[in-house]
């Protein structure tokens, strides 16, 4: 059951930061796998910096910055 909260939690983070990053997206199906990479990369991203997020919210908000890192990441390598 944990993993697909982690999946919904992903899918709701990528289609938030694709409305947080307006301009060039990368279509519904794009930001939502985005949002499940990007939960795995804020979750990390926020255990280096030593930042502990907890709950549903927490989990989102870690997941919804992971994914906007990503999501300036890959417009970064497409240039």
């Amino acid at each position: 059951m944990t993993i697909v909260w982690f999946i919904l939690i992903g899918i709701c983070a990528g289609w938030l930061a694709g409305q947080i990053m307006k301009g060039g997206g990368f279509g519904l199906v794009g930001d939502l796998v985005v949002g499940v990479i990007g939960a795995l990369l804020g979750g990390w991203l926020f255990g280096v910096l030593g930042i502990a997020a907890g709950g549903l919210i927490g989990s989102l908000i870690t997941a919804t910055v992971g994914a906007i890192v990503l999501i300036v990441l890959l417009r970064l390598v497409r240039r």
